[in-house]
């Protein structure tokens, strides 16, 4: 599984990487996150009429049919690729509703004789990680108010990823963005990404807690163990 990721993708990067349509995406701060958690409000792109733009959800995707309140969805920030066509909790937005989910990097912990130590996975070279993830939009039973919301594929690990976990984000390049988007794409195409490309590293048992500070850089700094 993936239940912690960091962004500090600038606008500029986004709208260049992953060419949104500028008119209908007006230019947002971003500030850098370190430490983004399940239910947090994440940015994804996703591409409506033609139209790319990065749009704010929920990460833990509440399907369009949910008939319960949103605090009874079950864990589903994670999809496993392998049962994203079939799972009731996702099949739809299979389907219908693609996204782009945009990171600097994620954590996955090893158990020690000590306690679950983090790692840090990110590029070698800086550049940002595209991961695949399913959009749907759900009315809230209670308010009446529309939520969007989504999840992130994982898929099975690399053989360097699989020293610490035995999963990993379904990640994409830029050849397979336009693909994806447009429902051209299926479940095969969510491969284990080339190793070769990703660096990982230990970093503060901090990161351990969901209340680490978000704004807080040295969470991803290199420690010895």
């Amino acid at each position: 599984m993936c239940g912690r990721f960091t962004n500090r993708v600038t606008w500029r990067e986004i709208v260049a990487l992953y060419r949104l349509s500028v008119p209908t995406s007006p230019e947002r701060n971003l500030p850098a996150r370190y430490n983004i958690c399940p239910t947090d409000t994440i940015d994804t792109v996703v591409e409506e009429d033609g139209n790319r733009a990065l749009v704010p959800m929920r990460w833990g995707l509440v399907p369009w049919w949910w008939k319960k309140r949103v605090k009874d969805v079950p864990a589903t920030f994670n999809s496993r690729a392998e049962t994203i066509a079939e799972k009731p909790m996702f099949r739809d937005a299979f389907k219908r509703r693609r996204c782009l989910i945009l990171a600097s990097g994620y954590y996955e912990w090893q158990s020690t004789p000590t306690g679950k130590q983090p790692y840090y996975f990110s590029t070698e070279n800086g550049a940002p990680l595209t991961i695949a993830g399913l959009w749907d939009e759900w009315k809230d039973i209670e308010t009446g108010v529309p939520l969007r919301s989504c999840t992130m594929i994982i898929t099975t690990a690399n053989e360097f990823v699989g020293k610490i976990h035995d999963r990993m984000p379904a990640l994409l390049t830029p050849y397979q963005f336009d693909s994806w988007l447009s429902g051209d794409a299926g479940p095969e195409s969510l491969r284990p990404w080339d190793q070769r490309s990703l660096q990982m590293y230990p970093v503060s048992r901090r990161v351990n807690s969901s209340k680490a500070a978000g704004d807080d850089p040295s969470l991803i700094e290199r420690i010895e163990v």
